[in-house]
């Protein structure tokens, strides 16, 4: 294993920083090392619209900290960041792009008046999901104001990395458990991650519908959280009245998911699967190998899995 390619990935939240070195490949990924470090309070403040960290130096510490117990020298990295800092949706565009640029540029005049931010001051991405029978275009965005991510990139490269690739938590989730969530018909991944609810449903493996909600100091099975599900499949369901989902995944904590598997089963009256990070990667002697050590890591895995 000494020359095969290795892959970091790393999730900033405002309680810390944690990171995974993979090696091997996305079809067999070795968890190789991981490292955490938290944040003291009020290093880092999520916001649409202001700089997020706002202790640069703590932040940096702790950043260098984590990466020199990872004992590796690579400085190319692949970021995972909360789903509160930006707004990823499904959104519905009338006509084909003749380039990627018209393409943003009519995405932008689309979302002016419904984003809390100017549109214009924005990093922007999209990905073409399926062309429907009238011929619009159905479209997965990912957008995040410039001021936000553009102080993650400096401060990430003041602290002498790379950072090549920035993404949102439940991508990097998803990610982590792509090749068990490819299955046929209607499914649904639901997560409860560092206190950010996500609801994906796909159909075909495609996404139909999907609602990201901050829920920070909410216990993961708290009457707030089943509403929160709750009224997002009743959303689902009126959308889609023929439609019945076939399969369910859930992600948690290791301590709640059995708990939250529950709930989600009583709502959706599906039967539901549980994502356990350990069952996707394989250790070194050097990484955790039970669910509930790893468990912390898993978005900054699903950021390695990226580049790997």
């Amino acid at each position: 294993m000494l020359f095969s390619k290795k892959s970091l990935g790393v999730e900033i939240s405002p309680s810390g920083v944690a990171f995974a070195l993979l090696s091997g490949s996305v079809a067999a990924p070795r968890l190789e090392r991981v490292s955490y470090r938290p944040f003291t309070t009020g290093t880092i403040h999520v916001s649409l619209r202001e700089q997020n960290i706002l202790d640069p130096k703590v932040f940096i510490g702790q950043l260098k900290d984590a990466y020199n117990m990872l004992l590796y020298r690579g400085t190319r990295l692949s970021v995972t960041l909360p789903d509160t800092v930006g707004h990823v949706m499904l959104l519905d565009v009338e006509g084909r792009f003749k380039s990627r640029t018209e393409g943003l540029d009519i995405i932008r005049w689309k979302l002016k008046k419904s984003m809390p931010f100017d549109v214009a001051d924005t990093h922007l991405d999209y990905q073409q999901l399926t062309v429907r029978e009238n011929g619009s275009l159905a479209l997965l965005v990912a957008l995040v104001s410039r001021t936000v991510i553009g102080q993650y990139e400096e401060l990430l490269t003041s602290a002498g990395f790379l950072p090549s690739r920035i993404d949102f938590n439940t991508f990097n989730l998803f990610r982590v458990f792509e090749r068990r969530l490819s299955l046929p018909g209607e499914s649904a991944l639901v997560s409860f991650y560092d206190g950010i609810l996500g609801i994906v449903i796909f159909s075909d493996g495609i996404p139909v519908f999907i609602r990201i909600k901050g829920l920070s100091n909410v216990a993961t099975v708290d009457s707030r959280v089943y509403m929160e599900i709750n009224s997002s499949f009743l959303v689902y369901r009126e959308r889609f009245p023929d439609r019945a989902l076939a399969h369910v995944a859930c992600i948690a904590p290791p301590d709640m998911l059995s708990d939250f598997r529950g709930m989600v089963t009583d709502i959706t009256a599906c039967e539901t699967i549980k994502m356990e990070t350990k069952s996707v990667v394989t250790p070194s002697d050097a990484a955790p190998a039970d669910q509930e050590s790893i468990f912390p890591f898993t978005a900054a895995i699903g950021a390695a899995l990226r580049s790997l």
